[in-house]
This record gives C-alpha cells, structure tokens and sequence, in this order.
C-alpha cells in the first residue's frame, strides 16, 4: 500500500502542470467565444467551478464560486446561496487548498509568470501578509455583499467589482478586443482594475503566488479546510532523515516535517520531488498511520 501510495504522490507532483493546463481548459471549454466577443450562458454556468475563474471569462465552463457567493448572500430569496456554502465546505472538506495547487486557473498563470526570468524574493520574512486574504474574505466577500443590496436582493460583488484581477485578464480584457460596444464602454474602474492585474503580474515576476498568498479569499476557504479535508500530506517519521530539503523545497513557506497539513500548504508537492527518502506522500480518506506523529502532538 505504502508503495502505491508514493507511485501515485510521485505522478501528482511530477505532472502537476500538465494537470494545472487540463484544469485550466476544461474551466475554460467555450475557446471559441473568445473570438465572438461574448460569454457563454447555458446552463452549466449555474454551477459552480472549484478554482478562482471570472463567470465573464467568454470561454468560461461554469461559475465562479466567489463572484455568486457574493451575488445572493444578502438574500434568503436565494436558495443558491446554500448551494454555493454547501458547495464550499463540500470541496473544502474533499481536497482543501489541492485545489489552488492543481485546479486554479489564475494559480497556474501566477506560476507560469514566475517560471519568467527575474530576480526572485523570499516571502518567507513577509509571512504576516498571508493573514489580509481572511480580511478580504470576511470584509469584502461577506459582509459588504450581505450589508450592500439592490432592490432584489442581490449583493454587489465587492471583490470582484474592486479586487480581482483575474476578471480582467479573462473577462474584460477579452471581450473588450473582441467587443467593440464593450471597448467603447471601459472607464475609470477599468483601468484601477487593470492597475491590480499589472500589480499582481509584477509581483509574480518577483515572488512566488502573490495573490494566493495575500489577498485570494477562495484560498482562504479552502486553507480553514486543510487540517480536515480528506486529502492530507504525511510524513513518515521513520523514513525522515531531518535534510531539510523538504522545507526548502516549499515556496507556500511551510515547516513540512512539522506541520505538513498547514493553511498555507496548496499541496503541490514540491516536497514530495525534492523528498530523497520517499518519506512524504499524499494520504485520502479517514486511514490513519504512525505519520505526522509531531503534529498529531501539537509540537
């Protein structure tokens, strides 16, 4: 078992871009209507996808779980409201924050920009920041949307109005080259919103998954899920050597011998390539073993 176990953690961590790329296309199916200049409206867009994905990305296979969250919170009229919180804890609970590591299409762009040569920092001096991400999700996904509402009860969608950049890189951006009333139409909210994909873009040269780290509050979501999700990372005590080279190996900034099931952890599995004792793996289900032993004690 121990052994199928490391073949499939080694396969995850090894094709995980190949995975990220599928995930991205099959988030993003409708290709074509990037030409057309508009977004797709059929009934899949009534559910939602797990990764951080604008609903008015033209080519856009569903919802994005955040942007309808935000749209009927305010409102008990909304039975979708409890689809889309139940659709949350149910992923959260599933796989928790693999989903920014494997699934999100706007986590993957952030890696590939990175993969760009540039002179890289360390976020490890700067881990204080990853606490405005449950800022933004208490502040701007929650209690604006739930205080703020039309006449039908219908929340305005602060972080997407006002904080997301992946609505411009997916939604604005290509349909205003493919819209011309849509180009006509881009104003001063535009143009603040491209300043943030700019931003973020830069950071990313710089830094590894700025937004992720910082500001995303779907990771957010899913990082409260972590320590209870299905999916968990374990580390086999009496393999480890104590090299270090899985922490070093951690871009998200996490002591993987003593806290392998962190918030911060995305489940990528960079410390399971860099692993050279095969000491770590992904673990699902409720099985439990003699791994993870310091933080099953709370060191």
């Amino acid at each position: 078992m121990d052994k199928k176990k490391h073949k499939i953690s080694q396969f995850l961590a090894h094709f995980r871009g190949w995975i990220q790329a599928v995930a991205t296309i099959l988030t993003n199916i409708h290709l074509p209507n990037f030409f057309k200049g508009e977004i797709y409206r059929g009934d899949a867009k009534t559910v939602c996808v797990p990764g951080l994905n604008c609903y008015s990305c033209p080519a856009a296979t569903g919802a994005c779980p955040i942007g309808a969250f935000q749209a009927v919170i305010g409102s008990s009229k909304f039975k979708f409201s409890y689809y889309i919180t139940g659709f949350f804890i149910l992923i959260g609970v599933l796989l928790g924050r693999f989903v920014c590591g494997f699934l999100c299409p706007f986590g993957w762009f952030q890696e590939l920009l990175h993969k760009i040569p540039f002179k890289k920092f360390s976020t490890k001096k700067l881990k204080s920041l990853r606490y405005i991400k449950y800022g933004v999700l208490l502040i701007f996904v929650i209690l604006l949307p739930l205080l703020v509402t039309n006449s039908l009860g219908m929340g305005n969608p602060f972080f997407c109005k006002y904080l997301c950049p992946q609505g411009v890189l997916e939604g604005a951006i290509p349909l205003s080259i493919a819209n011309a009333s849509i180009r006509a139409a881009l104003g001063k909210l535009f143009t603040w919103k491209f300043g943030i994909l700019i931003t973020f873009v830069i950071l990313s040269l710089m830094f590894y998954r700025p937004f992720c780290k910082w500001i995303c509050p779907l990771g957010a979501i899913y990082a409260l899920c972590n320590k209870v999700s299905f999916l968990q990372m374990k580390v086999d005590e009496d393999k480890c050597v104590s090299c270090g080279k899985c922490e070093r190996a951690c871009k998200m900034d996490v002591d993987v011998t003593k806290h392998p099931n962190h918030t911060e952890c995305i489940r990528c599995g960079m410390c399971i390539k860099e692993c050279p004792t095969e000491a770590i793996h992904y673990q699902y289900g409720f099985g439990t073993d003699k791994t993870n032993l310091k933080e099953n004690k709370g060191e």
